[in-house]
């Protein structure tokens, strides 16, 4: 059996799950979540099935979910979510690069929500 920080389809359904919710989970908390004990041999093999759950999410046009995953000290992706984005080029900490990960967090939570969650719906 694959180790699951390897397998997209079990991450993508924790990160869907965690839209539907509401809310982000720490790096600790997903690796948890599969099984883990927090590392960062272990963050920077999740952050790699992160990247193509990604590009799956980008392919499919829906929002991205590795925003999801965010750091406990300041409830910020690290800094390897950050490197080669085309869609921000501010500050990597603080309160602009807080809007934006808000901005891409509620993308994912309306999408993924249940229409009786929706704000819309």
């Amino acid at each position: 059996m694959p180790d699951p920080i390897a397998d997209p389809d079990q991450i993508e359904a924790l990160l869907q799950a965690t839209a539907r919710a509401r809310e982000p989970l720490t790096y600790a908390e997903a690796l948890a979540a599969l099984g883990h004990n927090f590392t960062r041999p272990k963050m920077r093999a999740l952050c790699k099935t992160l990247d193509e759950i990604d590009a799956r999410a980008a392919a499919a046009h829906h929002p991205e979910l590795a925003v999801l995953i965010v750091r406990a000290s300041d409830g910020l992706p690290g800094q390897g979510w950050w490197v080669g984005r085309q869609d921000y080029k501010g500050p990597w900490e603080g309160p602009e690069a807080m809007a934006h990960v808000r901005k891409l967090q509620n993308a994912a939570f309306e999408f993924w929500a249940p229409a009786s969650q929706n704000k819309l719906g």
